[in-house]
């Protein structure tokens, strides 16, 4: 199976990109980013010879030669984003809304998938997004019109739309995973998951997501394992990574940052 990730220096895409690293059902992840992989980024031994890397520097657009060569993928995993602190809503809606829905455009053009193997777009969404575009919070109304507006553009295709749901996550505070916390949290952020970690985890348990489980959940997805449904919130979908066997070993026993890709 091969896959397309966007958004592998975020906390989330990372932790997925390790996590189909680790997957041995997926032959090849190719890495859809403005960027390579940063030093600090810690890796499993066998990141390189099983990753791509297009760099890409604008993904409101994408030439034929580029969408063609994506569509002969199996799925991609949206993970592009980042808070709306600071954004404006034109600003976010571009990051959020337009980039996803031109990439799904360009792969639906382009053929992507058959209807033996639909290919699959999963979409990271947020456990308070608002489809109906009702909600105080603007990130919300704007990730809720992804929801609502990627399955009507591609229905027909053959393409899916996946959407996960997680709820509050944050990186790893491990001794193994510690300098990429620093390069992905500035000071504020940090101090927020300080304060807001214990309260979600004992209180909210709901709305909390272990990051090493958003991983691993949304390979899961990208595999169509769950092909009855295409919207997850974080409490359906938590249950169902508790119904699954443990991975063999943590991923932070195998990982190493030696390599820049």
């Amino acid at each position: 199976m091969r896959v397309i990730l966007t958004g592998a220096t975020g906390v989330a895409g990372l932790s997925i990109y390790r996590a189909a690293l680790a997957d041995p059902s997926v032959s090849q992840v190719t890495l859809l980013t403005r960027r390579a992989i940063p030093s600090w980024a810690v890796l499993p031994p066998n990141a390189n010879e099983k990753t791509q890397v297009i760099l890409h520097d604008d993904f409101k657009m994408y030439p034929p030669e580029l969408a063609r060569g994506l569509a002969e993928h199996d799925a991609l995993i949206w993970a592009l984003g980042k808070t709306s602190l600071g954004m404006s809503e034109a600003q976010y809606t571009e990051l959020t809304y337009t980039y996803a829905m031109n990439a799904a455009t360009a792969l639906k053009d382009a053929g992507a998938g058959s209807p033996e193997r639909p290919f699959r777009f999963v979409f990271i969404s947020g456990v308070q997004a608002n489809p109906k575009g009702e909600s105080r919070q603007m990130w919300a109304n704007v990730k809720g019109r992804v929801e609502r507006e990627l399955p009507a553009l591609l229905e027909g295709s053959n393409m899916r739309a996946c959407i996960y749901r997680p709820g509050y996550f944050f990186p790893s505070d491990t001794k193994e995973f510690r300098q990429e916390r620093m390069q992905q949290r500035g000071y504020g952020r940090r101090l927020a998951d300080l304060i807001f970690t214990p309260i979600y985890t004992t209180f909210l348990p709901r709305f909390y997501t272990p990051i090493e489980e958003l991983g691993r959940a949304t390979i899961e997805l990208a595999k169509n394992r769950w092909l009855e449904k295409d919207l997850f919130t974080n409490v359906e979908m938590r249950e169902l990574m508790s119904a699954l066997p443990a991975p063999d070993a943590p991923v932070a026993a195998k990982v190493r940052r030696d390599r820049e890709l």
